[in-house]
C-alpha cells in the first residue's frame, strides 16, 4: 500500500461535494484535498458552526474518503498581488469589498489566517495556497530593473506573510505555497529566496507540483531534493512542452490552453512529459509520506475519464522505499 491518492477539488467546484465524493470514491481515490470555494469547504461556516467540520468528515467517511489538506489558492492570490479588476472574479465578496487594493490585501490575509483556524477544526495540518506577488510584472528585465526593486518585492511578501505564518504556528498548521508563475516563488531560485525572506519560518513550505516547473526548464526532481524538509504536500499533475507549431513560446503568446500552437500545456497524468518514476524515488528519498494529490487539468480530455485514469496511474506508479539494502542477503552471518 503506497501513499494515499487524493483529488484536489478546485477544478470540480461546479459540482456539489456530495456528488463529487460519490464519483471520486467510485474512481478509486482515498480522499479529497478540499478547495475553499464552491460548497467544498467554506471557511466562514467552519468557524461559525461546530457541526460543519463534523458533517464534512462524515460525508467523506460515508464514501470511504479522508481529507489531509485544504486549499486556499484564490484568497492567497490577493495577499501580495497588485490588485486589479481580474481579482474580483476569484475573491469572495467580503474580501473584495470596495476593491481598494490595500483593503483587499488585508482582508485576504485575514481570510488566510481564518483558513488555518478552520483547518485545525477539520483536523488537518496543511493549508495549500498562493501568495500573489508584487513583482511578477517585473519578470522580464526591460526597462531595466534594479536589484533593489526585486528585493522590495520579497520584503513586501515577508511583511504580509510574517503575521500569517505566526498565526499558522499558533494553530499548529503549516502553509504550503504552490510554486507557480505569478507567485512570489516560481522556480528553485525564487523559492529559496522566499524562505530566506521569512527567515526560514517553520510554517512556510511548499505544495510541490512538477507541472509548473518542467516547461520552464526547471529541474523538478532537484526541487524535491533541495527543499525536502519543506515539502508539506504534493500535487501530481502532468504537462508537456515542445509540442507546438513553433509560433508560440514559453510565455504563451496570449493563447488559451488547448490551442495546438502552444509550446506547452497541462496534460492528464501519463500523457505529458513529467517523469513520475523519478518523482516517486525522490519523494521516497526525502521520507515524504503525505498524500499524492491529483490536480486534474487537460483541455483535450473528458475530465471524469481523466480523473479515473490518473488515479490508477499514480497508484501503480507509487511504491514504498526499501527497508533494507538490496544486497544484504549476500552477507555472511
Amino acid at each position: 500500500m503506497g501513499r494515499p491518492v487524493t483529488l484536489f477539488t478546485g477544478q470540480w467546484a461546479d459540482l456539489p461535494l456530495a456528488e463529487l465524493a460519490k464519483k471520486v470514491s467510485s474512481w478509486g481515490y482515498d480522499g479529497l484535498e478540499l478547495a475553499c470555494w464552491g460548497d467544498h469547504f467554506e471557511v466562514d461556516k467552519a468557524l461559525a458552526d461546530d457541526k460543519y467540520c463534523k458533517e464534512k468528515k462524515a460525508l467523506l467517511k460515508k464514501h470511504g474518503l479522508k481529507v489531509f489538506a485544504i486549499s486556499s489558492h484564490l484568497v492567497g492570490q490577493g495577499i501580495c498581488d497588485r490588485i486589479d479588476e481580474r481579482h474580483k472574479s476569484i475573491l469572495p465578496e467580503d474580501v473584495w469589498g470596495d476593491g481598494k487594493p490595500e483593503g483587499v490585501r488585508g482582508r485576504a490575509a485575514q481570510k488566510m489566517i481564518d483558513a488555518a483556524k478552520a483547518a485545525k477544526k477539520l483536523g488537518v495540518d496543511v493549508v495549500n495556497g498562493f501568495t500573489g506577488s508584487s513583482i511578477w510584472h517585473l519578470l522580464y528585465s526591460f526597462p531595466p530593473i534594479s536589484p533593489d526593486a526585486i528585493e522590495e518585492g520579497f520584503k513586501d511578501f515577508a511583511k504580509r506573510f510574517g503575521p500569517i505564518l505566526d498565526a499558522f504556528k499558533a494553530e499548529g498548521v503549516k502553509f504550503a505555497l504552490e510554486v507557480h508563475p505569478t507567485e512570489i516563488a516560481f522556480d528553485i531560485a525564487s523559492a529559496a529566496r522566499a524562505i530566506e525572506a521569512v527567515k526560514g519560518h517553520e510554517c512556510f513550505g511548499f505544495n510541490y507540483d512538477p507541472s509548473h516547473l518542467g516547461y520552464q526548464g526547471v529541474d523538478y526532481v532537484k526541487f524535491i531534493r533541495t527543499f525536502g524538509e519543506r515539502i508539506f504536500h504534493t500535487h501530481m499533475k502532468d504537462a508537456w512542452w515542445g509540442h507546438g507549431d513553433g509560433t508560440v513560446g514559453v510565455f504563451g503568446g496570449h493563447t488559451e490552453f488547448g490551442d495546438a500552437r502552444r509550446y506547452w500545456d497541462f496534460r492528464s497524468i501519463g500523457h505529458g512529459d513529467i517523469n513520475f518514476e523519478e518523482i516517486i524515488v525522490a519523494l521516497n528519498d526525502i521520507g515524504y509520506q503525505g498524500p499524492l494529490s491529483i490536480e486534474w487539468e487537460d483541455g483535450r480530455m473528458d475530465r471524469e475519464h481523466g480523473a479515473k485514469e490518473a488515479c490508477e496511474y499514480i497508484k501503480k506508479a507509487d511504491f514504498k522505499p526499501s527497508q533494507l539494502a538490496f544486497d544484504a542477503a549476500f552477507e555472511r552471518e
